[in-house]
């Protein structure tokens, strides 16, 4: 979650920045169809319309082995990462999303020519032509400053002389390894970090190991389930850690020793609840989708925190976090487990995670969600500037627009008023279940949502999500006043 909003900083990702598995979307090739035995372009754009030069055309990446180096003192960043990916035409030449400078490039092992097109795109040339379908590695030497990068106008790294957490979004990857940097192409990751003696490092996943050099320690993280490279994130500095078992789901938890004494007690405290939050939520969702669970709490103050698949990061927790830690753990279903087709349908992530924090508070005994549903209705007048964005399609400026969180809840509740409990949360398992691993789109959500409830739900999604104006209070838009909202 990205944002700050009303109440301490709600939406926790911030835009402090100034899903069967759906088919990677291969756009934007410069030259014939992947049928054509001629060879191709790979081309600098998926085809996201809200930053057009994120990810790449003409291949999908499969798993990252990213292998880093960091220096405190320096703030400096090296490293070699292996993309292994498989082309869907011949391509001639490929581009990969990278800010740092390039020192070495090798496709299956032969060295091959490359240069950066501008700050972002580093265009690599194979010496031979890399065939559809068979697979190929690509590896990149770089190093560089990551402190001193900037892209559309963010400076995304999070940094002190002691710890460093590499956490943002839409975007991160390109701060510190070579991606295909759209969550349309997810994959596998394995990183490894050497940082000095005494500190520690954070991953995605589970810790395979840590390698001892000299003065040097090298922990190796990784993550077996497909994962968008946003999420990808590492955490290295002086943290408290605590690992175990919650029936049966396997956790990590780490916090800064740089926040103070209550602090930490208070972050480790709350942090433990999360394999218990995520067997609540089970309940509701169906199965917990990845292999572990916990959390890591910096001492960096981002004013967010984010659903880094597996492992969370926050800021510092207290006894009211747990909105929070609902949030972001329901984000590991809505967002990680099934991410999002392209970045306007980022509503489905943070409508739903807004949804399940009140889901929570409705099963602990507290506030039924349809109330909280009128209160929120009631709280914004019809000329109030917040009904002004059509959600579905917000805009690259509003990703994270407290409308997207706020009115993406609330049409989940109303949608759940409309077609009724049994009916909405078979929609909600079924939906993780059939785009688990994978990405979906508003459009594919919509169309589930009538063949589940067997009614014709265009004009409420039409009155929802992309009429900028106040749904009127009707039954077929779900706001029928007094409503029941199931249990």
């Amino acid at each position: 979650m990205k944002g700050l909003r009303g109440r301490a900083p709600r939406r926790t990702r911030a835009r402090l920045l100034a899903g069967a598995v759906t088919t990677v979307l291969l756009v934007g090739l410069v030259g014939p169809s992947a049928g054509d035995s001629t060879s191709a372009q790979g081309t600098s754009g998926i085809g996201d319309a809200y930053f057009p030069l994120d990810g790449n055309g003409g291949y999908d990446v499969r798993h990252y082995d990213v292998r880093v180096r960091y220096d405190f003192a320096r703030r400096h960043l090296g490293g070699t990462a292996t993309l292994t990916l498989v082309p869907s035409v011949d391509l001639k030449r490929l581009n990969l999303d990278l800010l740092l400078k390039a020192s070495a490039v090798k496709v299956n092992g032969t060295p091959a020519t490359f240069r950066k097109d501008g700050g972002h795109e580093l265009v690599v040339t194979p010496r031979t032509v890399l065939k559809a379908g068979r697979t190929a590695k690509v590896t990149v030497r770089y190093a560089g400053f990551p402190g001193r990068q900037r892209y559309l106008g963010e400076g995304n790294w999070l940094a002190s002389r002691h710890e460093v957490v590499t956490i943002n979004q839409p975007h991160m990857a390109p701060w510190w390894f070579p991606a295909n940097d759209h969550p349309s192409d997810k994959a596998t990751f394995r990183v490894a970090v050497t940082v000095p003696q005494g500190k520690r490092v954070i991953s995605n996943g589970r810790l395979l190991g840590r390698v001892r050099k000299g003065r040097t320690q090298t922990w190796q993280w990784g993550a077996r389930d497909p994962m968008a490279t946003y999420l990808a994130f590492f955490a290295a500095g002086d943290f408290a850690v605590e690992r175990g078992t919650t029936d049966g789901l396997p956790w990590f938890n780490a916090v800064s020793t740089r926040l103070d004494a209550r602090s930490q007690r208070q972050s480790l405290t709350q942090l433990r609840r999360s394999a218990a939050l995520v067997r609540q939520m089970e309940r509701d969702l169906g199965p917990y989708p990845f292999e572990t669970t916990g959390g890591v709490v910096t001492s960096l103050m981002a004013g967010f925190a984010l659903e880094n698949q597996t492992r969370p990061v926050y800021w510092p927790l207290e006894t009211g976090s747990t909105w929070l830690l609902v949030h972001e753990l329901a984000h590991q279903w809505f967002g990680d487990a099934v991410a999002v087709a392209r970045w306007r349908d980022i509503w489905l992530n943070e409508g739903a995670a807004t949804f399940m924090e009140q889901r929570h508070a409705e099963r602990t005994g507290g506030r039924p969600v349809g109330e909280w549903l009128q209160e929120q209705y009631a709280a914004f007048a019809a000329q109030d500037s917040f009904w002004d964005l059509a959600i579905a399609r917000p805009g690259a400026d509003n990703l994270f627009h407290d409308a997207v969180y706020l009115r993406g809840g609330m049409t989940l509740q109303a949608l759940r008023q409309r077609i009724g409990e049994q009916d909405f949360w078979t929609l909600l398992r079924r939906w993780i279940a059939t785009h688990d691993d994978g990405n979906a789109s508003t459009a594919q959500f919509e169309k589930l949502a009538a063949e589940v409830s067997g009614e014709q739900l265009s004009g409420f999604f039409d009155a929802w999500l992309r009429t900028p104006a106040k749904p009127a209070a009707t039954r077929d838009n779900g706001l029928v006043l007094g409503a029941p909202s199931g249990g």
